[in-house]
């Protein structure tokens, strides 16, 4: 008699909801140097110079499933050259100096599907600013925004988007399994990894999207949730 495969396990509302747990806001990182909002002024004008029409983001993240601005049009897209990466590693929002965190980026190679979200017309400045303030809290980080080329259903396009690229102390590189550990038991002030993750997967089935690496790592971490003992939540690990 042939012994059944058990179902690939994925990630539920209560499986990420042992993930968290509160976490103070430890504030800006220390060497970190906050940018003013002229700065950001300075920013959005070099990086919109020359262009015409609405400001497309490529969002195939968070942005996907939290924008916090104002969403025109949307549409399917495709970035051929990038791929999502879980390769930064993060002491805060979704992470602590206790349990590092993980947050996805693009790397070099392959393809990454996502979304292209239009900033709405009208709120072009106070939108641009907004992104520029939440993905880059510091001048250290402003290398981490740059235009991508696109496939959508109109063709090649160009995108604003952010974490693509990235280099510097914060990036890792870590085997899948690891990943999947980290994203189980970390949790920052903002949430967990595994959350991040599931809201990512969530959203992008919504659009007929699928990342295969991404479910696999959402395979990976609900199992190590699911090795935890009834009642537990996410452990910390000893320092």
């Amino acid at each position: 008699m042939s012994r059944l495969t058990p179902p690939r396990l994925t990630l539920t509302d209560a499986a990420v909801q042992r993930t968290l747990r509160h976490v103070p806001d430890p504030g800006t990182p220390p060497g970190w140097t906050p940018l003013t909002d002229e700065d950001y002024d300075h920013l959005a004008a070099d990086l919109t110079r020359g262009h015409v029409g609405p400001i497309p983001i490529f969002a195939y993240g968070s942005l996907i499933w939290n924008p916090g601005f104002a969403v025109g049009p949307v549409r399917k897209a495709v970035a051929h050259g990038w791929h999502r990466s879980f390769c930064l590693e993060i002491l805060q929002w979704r992470g602590s100096p206790d349990c590092p965190g993980l947050m996805m980026a693009l790397e070099r190679g392959g393809s990454a599907t996502g979304l292209i979200m239009e900033i709405a017309e009208g709120h072009e400045a106070e939108a641009l600013r907004a992104l520029l303030k939440r993905e880059l809290v510091a001048k250290e980080l402003v290398d981490n925004v740059r235009w991508v080329r696109v496939k959508t259903e109109r063709g090649v396009e160009r995108a604003l988007t952010f974490w693509a690229g990235p280099k510097g102390p914060m990036v890792v590189s870590l085997p899948p399994e690891v990943q999947a550990w980290r994203l189980a038991h970390a949790c920052g002030h903002g949430g967990s990894g595994a959350q991040y993750l599931h809201n990512t997967v969530r959203k992008l089935e919504e659009y007929g999207l699928r990342d295969r690496n991404l479910s696999h790592l959402e395979h990976l971490t609900a199992t190590e949730i699911a090795r935890w003992p009834t009642g537990q939540g996410t452990i910390v690990p000893d320092t």
